[in-house]
């Protein structure tokens, strides 16, 4: 091979390494810089915990994290009223009176009773005559919160608590009610009724139930802050953690989040070999005759 020829060469292939590197680094970067401006909008990159029992929090501090695993109850919620405690993270009392409604359909008006969850104004209706409602209720819907819930030794703080999925109805222990609740209220269906034929409500009549957030495995996705995992408050989407039911990816959480380049410091480093090449190739080429 002449020496002009065995120049170009090198030089061909200088070039092609110089534009490998250059391009592998400006992909790497490109995605990476994506992924962050993306994960931005939900509070920042992700420091992905999985079903650790023992995340090293040092570390962590501050980071978004993905946490798996099951709910963990550690002081369940307790309704001092009814004296009615569950094994929960989560107890809602739901408290309803059988009211008059007004009903619109289309041009038509008519009144029925059903349980209404607040006290309806029967002043207002355009027909009160004879549909008056009783007025306030004596006992009120309420939530119930359990002290200290963990998923993974990490406690959720209380945005993340009531934002769990899922609820199911429970029915009240009559072993536990006060005597004076007791002589007052019958269990009927899971419901306390005050009702003296609960088949048959009458206006005035109350019924109370009781409703938890089921313990079970959930995906979590917030901020370390300690012992705790806690919205970012700082988060672009105005909400900065999510939870949901079972072991779910990132992207399942975040359809918008793309995945995060793989290998980022080994494309870098093999980008700045391929330069390297290249430079070494390019100045050989030059010192060939």
């Amino acid at each position: 091979m002449s020496a002009d020829k065995q120049k170009r060469t090198l030089q061909a292939a200088a070039a092609v390494l110089l534009l490998a590197g250059m391009a592998l680094i400006g992909i790497t970067e490109k995605s990476l810089a994506e992924y962050r401006a993306a994960a931005a909008r939900h509070g920042g990159q992700v420091i992905d915990l999985g079903s650790s029992e023992h995340p090293d929090a040092g570390q962590s501090a501050g980071e978004m994290v993905r946490v798996v695993g099951p709910i963990n109850v550690v002081e369940p919620p307790y309704d001092e009223q009814f004296n009615q405690r569950f094994d929960a993270p989560v107890l809602i009392r739901h408290v309803e009176m059988f009211q008059w409604r007004e009903v619109h359909i289309g041009e038509q008006l008519h009144y029925e009773m059903d349980w209404v969850d607040r006290p309806v104004d029967a002043s207002r209706f355009a027909q009160p005559s004879g549909h008056d409602n009783p007025g306030g209720f004596p006992i009120e819907g309420k939530q119930f919160d359990a002290r200290q819930v963990r998923v993974n030794q990490l406690i959720l703080s209380p945005p993340l608590l009531h934002a769990l999925p899922g609820s199911e109805r429970v029915a009240p222990d009559m072993k536990q009610l006060p005597s004076n609740l007791a002589a007052s209220f019958s269990l009927y269906q899971n419901y306390l009724m005050t009702s003296a034929t609960p088949a048959n409500p009458r206006l005035g009549d109350l019924r109370v139930s009781w409703e938890i957030a089921p313990k079970q495995t959930v995906t979590v996705f917030a901020r370390l802050d300690g012992e705790r995992l806690a919205p970012a408050s700082d988060a672009a989407d105005g909400k900065g953690y999510d939870i949901q039911s079972g072991d779910r990816a990132l992207t399942d959480i975040f359809p918008d989040l793309p995945l995060p380049p793989g290998g980022v410091w080994m494309r870098r480093v093999l980008a700045l070999l391929l330069i390297v090449a290249g430079v070494l190739l390019w100045v050989r080429a030059r010192r060939n005759p």
